[in-house]
């Protein structure tokens, strides 16, 4: 779908003037997704993302050793892990040295018991969730790396009965959760766009089985009951971490390429009425924690929601 038949009740005046006088990345994202122009003419625009703005500001505060923070996972926001997860998010060009060789060190951690890769120091069984955010950035700077398919291995190997991932199955979980399922998801589907056809059926299976789990539950809503699960699933922040949001869950649809389901229409009506007079959207929720900057203000209008709601929109308009 063409950005140009977009609803016009969803399109205000200078809105894409607005994401294109922005940082680099969301200049790119927008001529790309929004205005879906042809990406071999946008490679020299994706190349500036390390070179100027947010991308260049994150790979300066990259350590001699590959690591940012204190390590693969320390602190959160600000260690190696989640910073690799910003900048594929950022669509950082995938073949930059640097980033290639930060990936590789998180390859290297250790194996756990069950499988995947293992980042803690004191547990010996790997984290689900964060194995799914590490398949996702790491098919995206090294789709070659044979690495990938013992991630994929255990991912598969731990998907509960009721069709996603919880990363607390070692503590008797016995419901999937719908933040790692999300994070799986995503991993799985980054995977499969690195075109090795490793246990593709299985990995199809997987994720029609799991998209099923979020459309049961409407994307928010317990499927017992029918009330919010959780009202932050609400809240539209950004960078939205491990956490499960509906505006990321949307976005997953849409770049999965999820045929409209009737039971997305709760959570995209929400995203619609989130939509302000001037046509943005805010950014309603960070999640605590150190970071290396703040990309934008809480309560003020967020270019990254505003970007990401459009494309959401944009690939469902015909059901909105």
């Amino acid at each position: 779908m063409k950005f140009s038949s977009l609803n016009k009740n969803f399109l205000k005046a200078g809105i894409i003037d607005w994401l294109l006088d922005a940082d680099i990345s969301l200049h790119f994202q927008t001529r790309k997704y929004l205005l879906e122009q042809d990406a071999e003419g946008l490679v020299s625009l994706q190349n500036r993302i390390q070179l100027e703005g947010w991308g260049k500001k994150i790979l300066t505060k990259r350590r001699s050793d590959g690591h940012w923070g204190r390590g693969y996972y320390q602190p959160k926001w600000t260690s190696t892990h989640y910073t690799l997860l910003d900048l594929r998010n950022l669509e950082f060009p995938k073949e930059n040295p640097l980033v290639k060789e930060s990936v590789d060190l998180v390859l290297r951690a250790p194996v756990g018991t069950r499988g995947g890769i293992n980042l803690a120091k004191t547990i010996h069984e790997s984290d689900v969730c964060i194995n799914g955010m590490i398949l996702n950035y790491s098919s995206y700077f090294l789709p070659d790396d044979v690495r990938l398919k013992l991630i994929v291995d255990y991912l598969l190997e731990v998907k509960m009965g009721d069709g996603g991932w919880n990363c607390a199955y070692l503590k008797g979980a016995s419901h999937s959760s719908l933040h790692t399922t999300l994070s799986v998801l995503e991993g799985l589907n980054e995977f499969k766009s690195c075109r090795v056809n490793y246990r593709l059926n299985e990995i199809i299976l997987a994720e029609k089985l799991g998209i099923e789990f979020l459309l049961v539950h409407h994307l928010y809503k317990s499927h017992r009951t029918g009330k919010i699960i959780d009202p932050k699933m609400l809240r539209l922040s950004y960078p939205s971490r491990w956490r499960y949001d509906i505006l990321r869950a949307l976005d997953y649809f849409q770049k999965a390429k999820i045929k409209f389901d009737h039971r997305m229409s709760d959570a995209l009506n929400v995203i619609k009425k989130k939509q302000y007079i001037n046509g943005t959207w805010l950014l309603q929720a960070p999640h605590e924690g150190e970071v290396h900057f703040e990309m934008e203000k809480v309560g003020k209008p967020s270019r990254w929601n505003t970007l990401r709601a459009l494309r959401v929109l944009q690939f469902y308009e015909q059901f909105v």
